[in-house]
């Protein structure tokens, strides 16, 4: 089946297309796009969060995704200030 891995930062991101056995999961691709090398705190399928051990379908696209930056209520609030 084929899956695309994609990795995203402001302005660019990383993609790798991959051909996997039926029954991988989003650990398996993961694994075999190389980003693992990174811990990042969550992955999701087609904008979805997703486990590590979600079965993929055939063309789905796994994200995964990095860190925040900044804690979403904080940002709000120094918004807020102006």
């Amino acid at each position: 089946m084929r899956v695309e891995v994609i990795r995203a930062w402001p302005h660019r991101f990383d993609s790798v297309v991959l051909s996997l056995p039926p029954g991988a999961t989003v650990a398996d691709a993961v694994s075999a796009s190389g980003f693992a090398e990174a811990a990042h705190p969550a992955v999701a399928i087609h904008g979805v969060i997703a486990t590590p051990d979600t079965v993929l379908n055939d063309n789905d696209r796994v994200e995964v995704l990095r860190p925040l930056q900044t804690d979403p209520k904080e940002a709000r609030r120094r918004r807020a200030r102006g």
